[in-house]
């Protein structure tokens, strides 16, 4: 009894932190509402977005993400990550569980409001170059360092790896939601995904934008305590799986044993995720019928 309240906690613990206090309330409102659904358990998608390598994989994603000036510069002056990280965290989380898991209306009402905040963000980078958050160059730079980073994370992390035709199955499916978002022609594949990755390599440099985001994230996280060594056997599971030309950009030193390493970190790191939100009642796996 003693080690299930153990997990019980640790799970519930985790769980607030990145959906929230009211997570279990939302819980029944993504997952238990009656309604049709883009997607059900045997999906790739559902598989990789509900295993805890995601949040290895998430870090991946916003190191990722900060290679793109103009997009970091949104990132940095209207998301708040650094003054309310957990808000944001909570935001993020909310809208990959919403558009992969509840009903198609709320799915799509979500988005809805999502591309009427991107039509108010708008600057200037660093070097003066205007952005705007609705720019589908830039939704397509997120939307595919996002897909790949949870791939990459579930492949090297999760609880059972795609295959080869259920990975592209799985960057179809995170497409669907994208499309509808603004991204165009979102990669139907693992080879469409990585040509996109390549082609816009030309567009990415390292901003200070970037240099404080991953100060942020690796360095100085908002964790503190006992939270502290977990989140960081997250961060080196993140860092392990992103290429060499991220890290080289980045400046990550990260090379030979030492990746192997990072990765077993991250792994354990995951796998401690898991075993806590194993002890929180989980109502994914039973969606109601439509």
């Amino acid at each position: 009894m003693l080690l299930h309240d153990l997990q019980r906690a640790f799970g519930e613990a985790v769980r607030s932190k990145v959906a929230g206090a009211d997570a279990a309330d939302r819980a029944v409102q993504i997952w238990g509402k009656p309604g049709p659904r883009w997607f059900t358990p045997n999906d790739p998608v559902w598989r990789v977005h509900e295993d805890a390598s995601m949040f290895p994989g998430g870090i991946a994603a916003l190191l990722m993400q900060t290679l793109h000036p103009l997009a970091m510069a949104g990132v940095a002056g209207h998301s708040g990550y650094r003054s309310d990280p957990w808000g944001r965290l909570k935001r993020t989380s909310d809208y990959i569980a919403i558009t992969t898991y509840a009903t198609i209306p709320d799915a799509e009402a979500l988005i809805g409001r999502v591309r009427a905040r991107h039509d108010q963000v708008r600057g200037k980078d660093y070097r003066g170059r205007p952005y705007r958050a609705s720019d589908p160059s830039l939704l397509s730079w997120v939307h595919a360092a996002e897909v790949q980073a949870f791939l990459w994370a579930y492949q090297a992390y999760g609880r059972a790896p795609l295959s080869s035709t259920q990975a592209d199955l799985y960057v179809e499916q995170a497409g669907l939601p994208a499309a509808k978002l603004g991204v165009p022609d979102p990669p139907c594949s693992v080879a469409e995904l990585t040509a996109l990755i390549e082609s816009m390599r030309p567009q990415l440099e390292v901003s200070p934008e970037a240099i404080d985001t991953v100060d942020f994230l690796l360095r100085t996280p908002p964790v503190t305590g006992a939270a502290r060594p977990g989140y960081q056997l997250l961060a080196n599971g993140a860092v392990a799986v992103l290429p060499d030309w991220v890290r080289e950009m980045l400046n990550i030193p990260l090379a030979g044993v030492a990746v192997p390493i990072a990765s077993r970190l991250g792994r354990f790191g995951t796998a401690a995720v898991r075993w806590g939100l194993a002890g929180v009642e989980n109502r994914r796996s039973t969606p109601p019928a439509a």
